[in-house]
């Protein structure tokens, strides 16, 4: 039990390292993929090209920010990744709230800071998620847990095994954030990460079914991690 909370990483300056890096990265992750989302509105372009604006810039952001600091923290930036990591016992609990704490303070503030530079004009919703229209309840749950499982599902497959191609592991979950973008921005608005909802939702005051935001994305990241450690890592 005492190995699963892993309360002496509390202690250690490498974990609150860590944790900053979550907090920057994710800060970042949101300030460009919201503001994708905002900037692609000024611009006046058609919905299709919205979505390639869209998709295309969470990919490419996901992918740097994983790059930048993979060595640091893993580069999780999601509290569905680190949910999955705490479950299969690859982090403690300490170190994981540490982490879900950091991402969250970070999206919070990135949202702000765009807030903060964008026209009020433009400023709408900050690019906070929402269903579209005719989606359910329970359809947009099952696609954002659908989805998530799909992207925790790379990022074990790619970073976390030690067989896979670690070298790759940024660019694979890069594309993984863009097709899931293609697919689910009207649909849902593609979060998979509760980060990213949350920090727009703050900023924007925008609520609406924010719950689905995260149980989908953690209920699929869990799961994901857990298949694979069960079914695919070699004891």
């Amino acid at each position: 039990m005492a190995e699963f909370i892993g309360a002496g990483d509390l202690s250690e300056g490498d974990s609150w390292r860590a944790a900053l890096a979550e907090l920057i990265a994710t800060l970042l992750f949101v300030f460009i993929g919201a503001g994708a989302v905002v900037s692609s509105g000024m611009l006046g372009a058609t919905d299709s090209a919205r979505l390639v604006a869209i998709a295309l810039a969470h990919g490419l952001a996901i992918a740097i920010m994983v790059a930048a600091t993979a060595h640091i923290s893993g580069g999780h930036i999601n509290p569905a990744v680190t949910v999955a990591q705490v479950v299969t016992r690859k982090m403690g609990l300490a170190k994981g709230v540490m982490y879900v704490a950091a991402q969250l303070i970070g999206a919070a503030v990135g949202a702000f800071l765009l807030a903060l530079v964008i026209p009020d004009a433009a400023e709408g919703v900050l690019g906070s998620h929402a269903l579209g229209n005719g989606v359910t309840v329970g359809g947009g749950l099952a696609i954002e847990a659908v989805l998530t499982f799909a992207l925790v599902f790379v990022v074990y497959a790619t970073a976390v095994d030690s067989r896979g191609p670690g070298a790759i592991a940024p660019l694979a979950i890069g594309l993984a954030v863009l097709a899931i973008h293609l697919i689910a921005v009207p649909l849902t608005g593609a979060s998979v990460n509760p980060a990213r909802s949350f920090g727009p939702a703050l900023a924007a005051n925008q609520w609406a079914d924010h719950w689905i935001y995260w149980v989908g994305p953690l209920v699929g990241g869990a799961l994901a991690g857990i298949v694979y450690q069960v079914l695919f890592i070699k004891k």
